[in-house]
């Protein structure tokens, strides 16, 4: 077996034919890996300061929190808030900036739940603008579940 010349993948001889094959580059566990082009990454907040849930909030930041508080995952009966997607809230000059995640970057409710947070944010009296970012540092995690999120869930038939 021989390299080519541009180095990106193997080629092979065929064992009867003597014909040069293309084979898929070799897998490097070292290299770095590539992200989605779909996802922007950004990095969150440290682990010890989620699930966050408002508590403490006032005036618009409260409201802001509120709202969120009425939207529900679509699969289970469950806030956004008590599932620990919210991993923060700040409201400056109008400006509404909500950093949330997802259970997982391939959730097929992504942009559902995208939209839902931007309408129910956008509607709250006083707000002007949403800046609503999708983060993944920390990932999601079932420990993100607040107290009140995981009676809900157990209540859904799901163990805890």
């Amino acid at each position: 077996m021989g390299a080519n010349d541009d180095g990106d993948a193997r080629a092979a001889e065929g064992a009867d034919d003597g014909e040069e094959r293309r084979l898929e580059p070799e897998f490097d566990p070292d290299a770095d890996a590539t992200p989605c082009a779909y996802t922007e990454y950004r990095e969150g907040h440290d682990v010890e300061d989620l699930p966050a849930t408002g508590e403490g909030a006032t005036g618009l930041e409260a409201d802001v929190w509120g709202a969120l508080y009425e939207i529900e995952d679509p699969e289970m009966p469950i806030s956004i808030v008590d599932l620990g997607l919210l991993y923060g809230v700040e409201v400056e000059d109008g400006t509404a900036t909500v950093d949330m995640t997802l259970t997982y970057s391939g959730c097929p409710a992504r942009d559902m739940l995208l939209g839902d947070v931007e309408r129910a944010v956008a509607a709250v009296e006083g707000i002007e603008s949403v800046d609503l970012r999708l983060v993944w540092s920390p990932e999601w995690t079932v420990e993100m579940v607040t107290e009140a999120g995981e009676d809900d869930l157990r209540e859904f038939g799901l163990s805890v």
